[in-house]
């Protein structure tokens, strides 16, 4: 009788769970693009990647790669996207696994996105300017080692390791009413408030309810928990020195670092320079993203560094 009581009790559990799984699932609504552009897709693998183009297409390249996080897209980049379009021909397409990209139960890895960093500059951009942020960096790196497809990097908080892998614990998020209900705390607005003020930005002015709402949205979309539970688990980070890598690389690399970050401290940038030979670019009151803190400063210097790599 205990058994089977206690057999009920679970599997009652189970279906509030399910039943608040259901819910949150139907609060979610398609999202917009959240870039002003021409918006494409670009059918790779078996994934359809959503990505957004604005620009002269005969302007130089910049293709921007966000960062990866639960609730990770090309919006990272409003604050500089039209701006740099007015000079540059851009594409920002979300990854595989994010934003209005597909997400597909597979089992997502760094070498995945590196060759899709690979395939996508080679296919849909010339020669071009890559602008990369946090594990995105490595990746880009690694393309630009493998391929050469870039002219210049500019990496901000560049990082190949978050971590040991965890094996359990993508497996536990992959698993479906469970790992459903895990995912749906870890991506909730609280806990995108609370990276955000923790890791993401310096000050609270620097985003609102809306951009809260929008990644909330993000985290939300059908399949959205399976390429954060290999990132969570730390199957997304290069099993590379990032260091020695950015020391093969043959065209010029800037690193970007805000002074107050958390989750990639200045020392990293500091060593990450020092063995690559680059520079380095401090924002001062900044953490995780600076060029979304400060997008007027952070372009001013972007733009003096293009224009003098134009001027050679």
């Amino acid at each position: 009788m205990k058994l089977r009581r206690l057999a009920t009790a679970a599997a009652g559990g189970l279906g509030l769970t399910a039943l608040a799984n259901r819910t949150l699932a139907r609060r979610a609504e398609p999202i917009d693009p959240p870039l002003s552009g021409e918006q494409g897709t670009y059918h790779w693998r078996g994934f359809d990647v959503a990505y957004t183009e604005a620009g002269d297409p005969n302007d130089p390249d910049v293709l921007l790669l966000h960062g990866i996080h639960a609730a990770a897209s090309n919006k990272e980049f409003d604050g500089i996207f039209e701006q740099l379009s007015t000079r540059y021909h851009v594409l920002a397409p979300d990854f595989p696994g994010f934003g209005r990209s597909s997400r597909p139960p597979v089992e997502y890895s760094a070498s995945l996105y590196t060759a899709f960093v690979v395939d996508f500059a080679d296919d849909m951009t010339d020669d071009a300017i890559c602008l990369a942020s946090s594990l995105s960096g490595a990746y880009a790196t690694l393309a630009q080692n493998e391929t050469g497809a870039f002219s210049r990097l500019e990496l901000i908080c560049p990082t190949a390791d978050t971590g040991p892998r965890r094996p359990w614990l993508r497996a536990l998020l992959r698993a479906p009413v469970v790992g459903t209900a895990l995912f749906n705390a870890l991506a909730s607005k609280r806990s995108i408030r609370r990276f955000n003020e923790r890791d993401g930005y310096f000050s609270e002015a620097s985003y609102t309810e809306r951009d809260v709402e929008f990644e909330w949205q993000t985290a939300h979309q059908p399949g959205a928990r399976f390429a954060p539970a290999s990132f969570v688990a730390n199957y997304l980070d290069p099993d590379v020195d990032l260091g020695e890598e950015l020391a093969r690389v043959d065209v010029p690399v800037t690193l970007v670092w805000g002074r107050e970050a958390k989750v990639t401290p200045l020392e990293d940038g500091q060593k990450l320079a020092d063995e690559g030979d680059t520079r380095l670019v401090v924002f001062d009151e900044a953490r995780l993203l600076p060029h979304a803190e400060h997008p007027g400063p952070f372009l001013e210097v972007l733009f003096d560094e293009l224009t003098a790599l134009e001027q050679q």
